[in-house]
């Protein structure tokens, strides 16, 4: 475990590949996610109990009374530590000094932010055996956790003002960082100008990723240091707590590796009966274990600035160097005013870059909402804009899904597979999904990973399983990592510091190239867009389905009224033309028998069409009266029906075993009736008729087909079968309204059934229609989307038509 820097000490060893750890070190050693991580980030780092020798440090109280003190004053007051508990400060201070700290105390703001109080000449307490009699003294303090932290380091410097270089510096620096284009030039510039400055031997710019990982970014050093330029460090190296702790006190030191703490008298501070908490201490001590660490890499000073970024621990600048550096109070605090400075200008880059980015993706939005727009659905639209689509997200492909049926663009998955994939979605995420690993989560995926290895998924429905997707390829990479990224385990079980920091490679699979944060909020924006277009439309689909309900009953009711006033005038019409015909007949001419029997004939036509008409018109009026209906009764019922008609032809009825069905029982007849009535009518011209009704039954339904080998049709007038006055056939060949398939339709779907056909001309036709297993009401029925023709009928009979 490490709590500073992380960085290499020694020349790295030879280039090594991925390897997984051999069996007999296997129980020394776990991977960084494991156990050992675990326990880094379980050390109370930020309560040492000591601090570096190289200042000194009380803990006092609001009254300035000495509470704690670090054990190394009693070299300085030539008195035991002990002694001064109790006192207040200004005895070791003075009372100059200690004037100072009560103004600050009472008026500043000094909760997690110390304040630089100012130098402290000669303290009466301890100058003249510390230096000779000249001692200074630069003086902080802070609050926090309930102690008041008072913190002296000796002044290192010539003449007396701290911050006499610290305005140039920075203003030289800032002016080279807004030059800079790209966060890359600005982590270049921000190692070279720190190494200038600070003179370490090595010093690093690297930045945390997701898992905790760093990254270096840039890197300036002396020829005699290892270069990590480019490689990673583990999450592990620097662990949970301590990336708190950075992200709190911006700067830490490490002077020199192999110093002895000087510990806080008494151990547990008597004010809050626990240990100090030195968070914000700039003096704290560190871990063993990272000092360990910092040995192992042969780093005997190292200091760190904090980079942060939109209140989060972006990074560090890591400074190293093989021998001691102690730096001075003044340049530290330059270096952390100039941390602020680069923290500042990596967060205003990255959002200009993040903006610029959004914009993008904002106008190929507008141009993909645009585009829905101008069309009937918001799928046309889509595939209307394939560039776009597959732009939209930086991706390889894009899939659009509703009601099951998938539009494919770009490199995408199979159909099959897109659409499990929506099955999977709706089960196991909501709202916006974004993934960099499918196969992780969806094993399924790994098949696909050349497409499909990273998904963002947009539902368009919050009730149907409705998607827009858009699919990433498998992006393989390398990283390089600054030695094995384990963690070491002693025998005891505790942790130890990594050893080795030799380049080894490690090949990163089954991931996509990850989505960025503004491509999921567009994605966001792009999915409200999308359901205001779909919703507009199905107000204006429901808008003209109400109109068109209204028309329909409206002609309905004419229909009715018209043709229950015409039955009258036309059957008297019928009626007296009998009564002349056999009156008159002898009497008539044979051209006027010819014209009454014409008369005759179209007068029962036009009676036969006017009761299929009040046929028809009733199908929409009558309410259903559903009750149990034994299919193989009213069938053989319907058939009876047919048999003066049939006697004198050779009809063959092979008649199946049919189920027992939950419908209105006349209208079953009825459509029933029409189909056998239209198998017998279409066989007419064969020596050999052959009529088949028969059943099947899936999960969902029922389905009832009747086959005839007649004259057939052509399959692509199939859409007009069941529409009304549609007739595929001459009149002069076959008689008929046109209205008995309409009828068939209507009926079945007020049982929420469907209907459909197939046929080959000359060869015969068949007739399907389904019914659902449980039968739903007209009001509370929600219509499937139906099967095709070829998949239902193969089900239902495994025709050879299918």
């Amino acid at each position: 475990m490490s709590t500073g820097s992380t960085a290499p000490p020694k020349p790295p060893g030879p280039r090594s590949v991925h390897r997984d750890p051999p069996d007999v070190d296997a129980r020394r050693r776990t991977l960084e996610s494991g156990v050992a991580s675990k326990d880094c980030d379980a050390e109370p780092i930020h309560i040492p109990g000591g601090i570096q020798p190289h200042g000194y440090l009380l803990a006092v109280s609001e009254e300035l009374r000495i509470l704690q003190a670090s054990d190394n004053l009693a070299a300085l007051t030539g008195r035991p530590v002990e002694t001064l508990l109790g006192e207040p400060v200004g005895v070791l201070l003075g009372q100059a000094a200690a004037a100072r700290l009560a103004h600050a105390a009472a008026t500043a703001v000094l909760d997690q932010a110390p304040l630089y109080v100012g130098v402290v000449d000669n303290p009466p307490g301890a100058a003249q055996r510390a230096a000779g009699g000249d001692a200074q003294f630069d003086v902080t303090m802070h609050r926090h956790d309930g102690n008041l932290i008072v913190e002296l380091e000796v002044a290192r410097r010539e003449g007396s003002d701290v911050f006499a270089s610290m305005y140039p510096l920075a203003r030289t620096f800032a002016r080279s960082l807004q030059d800079a284009a790209t966060v890359a030039d600005l982590a270049v510039l921000a190692v070279c100008e720190v190494r200038t400055i600070t003179g370490f031997g090595r010093v690093m710019l690297y930045r945390f990723d997701e898992e905790g990982r760093s990254h270096v970014l840039a890197e300036d050093r002396d020829e005699s240091y290892a270069s990590f330029l480019g490689q990673y460090f583990p999450a592990s190296d620097i662990p949970r707590q301590a990336r708190a702790l950075y992200l709190r006190n911006r700067l830490r030191l490490v002077a020199n590796v192999d110093y002895r703490p000087a510990r806080l008298v008494p151990a547990v501070n008597p004010a809050t009966g626990r240990p100090t908490d030195l968070t914000y201490a700039m003096l704290r001590s560190f871990s063993p274990v990272h000092l360990e660490y910092m040995r192992n890499m042969g780093t005997h000073a190292s200091m760190s600035v904090s980079i942060v970024v939109r209140g989060e621990l972006w990074g560090l600048v890591s400074c190293h160097d093989h021998d001691p550096r102690l730096v001075p109070f003044e340049t530290r605090i330059a270096l952390e005013h100039l941390g602020h400075i680069l923290s500042m200008q990596i967060e205003a880059k990255e959002e200009r870059a993040e903006s610029a980015y959004l914009l993008a993706l904002r106008r190929t939005m507008t141009r993909l909402v645009h585009t829905m727009g101008e069309h009937d659905s918001f799928v046309e639209g889509l595939r209307a804009a394939p560039q776009d689509m597959v732009c939209f997200a930086s991706s390889g492909g894009a899939a659009v899904v509703v009601d099951d049926e998938v539009t494919l663009i770009g490199a995408t998955p199979d159909e099959q597979t897109v659409r499990a994939l929506t099955y999977w979605l709706a089960e196991n995420t909501s709202g916006v999904y974004a993934t960099d690993s499918l196969p992780k989560v969806w094993p399924h995926a790994g098949q696909h990973i050349d497409t499909a290895c990273g998904v963002l998924a947009v539902p368009v429905s919050q009730i149907f399983r409705n998607y827009v997707l858009w699919f990433r390829p498998e992006l393989a990479r390398t990283i390089e990592w600054a030695g094995e990224p384990v963690k070491l385990r002693m025998e005891d079980g505790s942790n130890a510091p990594r050893t080795d920091f030799s380049p080894w490679l490690e090949t990163i699979r089954d991931h996509s190239a990850s989505w960025r944060a503004v491509e999921i909020e567009i994605a966001g924006e792009f999915r409200a867009a999308t359901v205001n277009i779909v919703l507009r439309r199905a107000e204006e689909m429901a808008q003209l389905a109400t109109e068109l309900t209204r028309a329909n009953k409206e002609l309905e009711a004419f229909s009715y009224s018209v043709s229950h006033d015409l039955r009258a005038p036309l059957r008297h019409i019928a009626g007296y033309g009998d009564l002349l015909r056999e009156q008159e007949g002898e009497r008539m001419s044979e051209s006027s028998r010819r014209f009454l029997n014409n008369m005759l004939e179209s007068a029962r036509f036009a009676g036969t069409l006017v009761d299929d008409l009040l046929t028809f018109s009733q199908m929409g009026r009558a309410a259903l009266r559903p009750g149990t209906v034994d299919l193989n009764q009213l069938v053989s019922s319907v058939v009876q029906e047919f048999g003066p008609e049939t006697a004198e032809r050779r009809v063959e009825w092979v008649i199946g075993a049919l189920p027992t069905v939950t419908a209105d029982a006349a209208f079953l007849q009825l459509a029933l009736r029409n189909l056998v009535s239209n198998a017998v009518k279409y066989t007419r011209t064969r020596e050999s008729a052959k009529i088949e009704i028969f059943a099947s039954t899936n999960a969902d339904e029922h389905v009832v087909g009747v086959r005839d080998n007649g004259v057939g049709f052509d399959m692509r007038y199939v859409a007009k079968l069941f529409g009304v006055f549609q007739r595929l056939h001459r009149a002069e060949e076959f008689d008929g309204t046109g209205i008995g398939l309409a009828n068939v339709r209507r009926i079945v779907e007020r049982h929420d059934g469907r209907t459909w056909a197939e046929g080959r001309v000359g060869e015969g036709a068949a007739f399907y229609f389904s019914l659902p297993l449980v039968f739903r009401s007209e009001a509370g029925a929600r219509r499937a989307p139906p099967a095709s023709p070829e998949s239902a009928s193969a089900k239902s009979s495994g025709s050879d038509h299918a």
